[in-house]
């Protein structure tokens, strides 16, 4: 079986996200955002997707560069580029591009071609390749996993807003909590991230359902949202913040330094306080938490 490789060069950090959520409309496997030849400092990536050579190829190129040229009339985005490619060098294509990565102090990300001996403390993901948001490469997955890390889930109640290929659920479920509800509206994405989770041994900690918002009723003791600023803004005014327990803490990123005030404003109009701040080049990680709150959840665990 032939495929069709498509990449879009030099895109900026701001747009990765926008361009990839196009591609993810079209592609068989997922969106891989990669970085330039000059690493993230550089501020361009390449997002790059596959396609199968079939019937409906010319109308999909034909849609992607529509989508991609209705983009640029807002903000620059690059042409896309295309190129024929066989199924034995798809597969070798997404394995070159993923290695075994290490995130903070114990997270591993392994792609399941790759043997690895994981050290007592290490906390080891697999995944596989060609998995939409999420594959451990792009800073905004980085700051989240290694926030994650640091504030603790043992015992917690977590929830995954826009849960992708399920990397952050998880985690959470590897790290200690006690139960995840990982929520995606993408119903590739769904079956992808319930992949994972049976891959990693997680099913009787991680619960996947297809919604947004709505699909995720209660409070959670850590609550995950690694999407674009504008849709953390749009859930913030549809109650956001009320899915996070007194005691708990909302971890927010997928956004750009320029949009960060406007999530800002958002947490606090729901009632939130910023608690934490990361940034890894234009990328922003916000930690924040109920405006009562006076002890942390983790502390409270152990009175």
């Amino acid at each position: 079986m032939e495929w069709l490789e498509v990449s879009v060069t030099g895109v900026e950090n701001e747009a990765a996200e926008v361009v990839a959520e196009v591609l993810s409309r079209y592609v068989y496997r997922g969106v891989v955002i990669e970085t330039g030849p000059d690493g993230w400092n550089a501020g361009r990536v390449v997002v790059r997707a596959y396609l199968p050579a079939d019937d409906q190829t010319w109308s999909k190129k034909r849609g992607i560069k529509e989508a991609l040229g209705h983009l640029n009339l807002v903000r620059p985005i690059p042409a896309p580029t295309f190129r024929s490619i066989a199924e034995k060098d798809w597969v070798e294509a997404w394995k070159e591009r993923l290695d075994v990565l290490r995130i903070g102090q114990h997270i591993v990300i392994r792609p399941s071609w790759h043997e690895y001996v994981p050290g007592a403390e290490d906390v080891v993901i697999q995944l596989d390749p060609g998995m939409a948001f999420g594959t451990g490469l792009h800073p905004t997955t980085q700051m989240c996993l290694v926030a994650l890390e640091e504030l603790g889930c043992v015992e917690a109640k977590a929830l995954d807003l826009g849960t992708g290929s399920g990397i952050l659920a998880i985690a959470a479920a590897k790290l200690g909590a006690e139960c995840v509800l990982a929520v995606d509206n993408d119903p590739v994405a769904v079956k992808t991230a319930r992949t994972n989770v049976t891959n990693n041994g997680v099913g009787e900690t991680v619960r996947v359902v297809r919604g947004s918002l709505p699909a995720a009723p209660g409070s959670y003791d850590v609550v995950l949202v690694n999407i674009l600023a504008r849709v953390i803004v749009e859930m913030m005014q549809e109650g956001l913040a009320t899915r996070v327990s007194p005691e708990g803490r909302l971890v927010a990123t997928g956004i750009i330094v320029d949009q960060e005030s406007e999530v800002v404003a958002s947490l606090e109009q729901g009632g939130l306080i910023l608690a934490e701040r990361r940034q890894i080049e234009d990328w922003v990680c916000l930690v924040a938490k109920r405006r009562q709150s006076s002890l942390d959840w983790t502390e409270r665990l152990y009175l």
